[in-house]
């Protein structure tokens, strides 16, 4: 689970420790929806300052998830994030391990049910 969001040993996705972090989570949700977007946008839509997104986006960034592009709009510096195909990857993957473990509970859950533990 270090930035990796291939299959584990029983060939299922794993979680994704790079990305499973809420910020970093939410960061790479919000990208995932689009080419490119401002700074701002990825800090008010996750409702985080900017601090705690430029320290998300920098480790994100560092395991190839999200690029950073930096740049002038007019005469003011703006940051954009994007998501790179790696990223996307990683978040499919996380989703999906995610989705695993909700189906591994309910098959669980139904199978108790069904022997009747619990009664």
């Amino acid at each position: 689970m270090s930035g990796d969001a291939g299959p584990g040993a029983s060939g299922a996705p794993q979680l994704d420790a790079a990305i499973h972090q809420p910020t970093r989570l939410a960061v790479v949700a919000f990208l995932s929806a689009c080419d490119e977007a401002e700074f701002a946008a990825v800090r008010d839509c996750c409702q985080v300052s900017d601090s705690v997104l430029s320290k998300a986006a920098s480790a994100l960034e560092a395991v190839g998830y999200v690029a950073i592009r930096k740049g002038y709009a007019g005469k003011r510096a703006r940051t954009w994030l994007s998501l790179t195909d790696a990223g996307h990857l990683a978040l499919t993957g996380h989703l999906a391990a995610l989705q695993g473990i909700a189906d591994t509970a309910r098959s669980a859950g139904t199978r108790a049910r069904a022997g009747g533990v619990g009664e």
